[in-house]
């Protein structure tokens, strides 16, 4: 039975993204990295994923110091590494050559005592897209307000 832990979500992703492709990867960390994500200091808002020389990377993923950490404490926003199959990687690297493709981390989660990332191939939303979907969430709660106050 696997266990997973959800450690941090990117909130904006559905709302600024069109989500394409999703794949798990796992990102390799330094002792006091580990330890920070499983006090959930971590933040991935602001992150984004690159293909650089057939490998994949993650930039801007803030991860707090460790609070009783010593001199050799992290890096908060260092370039981390990400782990997936060359095929997976070439595959991202292939998809995001098309314009306006990009990759983004949806959520951080620890399953089975290990730190994975589930990131997604992205394409951006237009404004009028962004109105859009505001609509659609507003008539749904307003379906939902309506239906319970009936009951």
């Amino acid at each position: 039975m696997e266990k997973t832990s959800v450690v941090a979500r990117n909130k904006k992703a559905h709302h600024d993204y069109f989500i394409l492709d999703k794949y798990e990867v796992g990102i390799v960390l330094t002792g006091t990295e580990i330890k920070s994500i499983r006090e959930n200091k971590v933040s991935i808002q602001d992150a984004y994923c690159q293909v650089k020389d057939g490998e994949l990377f993650i930039y801007n993923m803030h991860i707090a110091k460790y609070r009783q950490g010593n001199i050799f404490n992290h890096e908060e926003t260092r370039t981390r590494k990400l782990l997936a199959h060359k095929r997976e990687i070439r595959k991202l690297e292939g998809s995001v050559s098309r314009a306006g493709h990009t990759i983004i981390p949806l959520t951080l989660y620890i399953k089975n005592g290990l730190a994975k990332l589930e990131i997604a191939v992205c394409k951006g939303k237009k404004l009028y897209d962004k109105r859009e979907d505001i609509k659609k969430e507003a008539m749904k709660r307003e379906i939902q307000r309506i239906s319970k106050t009936r009951w």
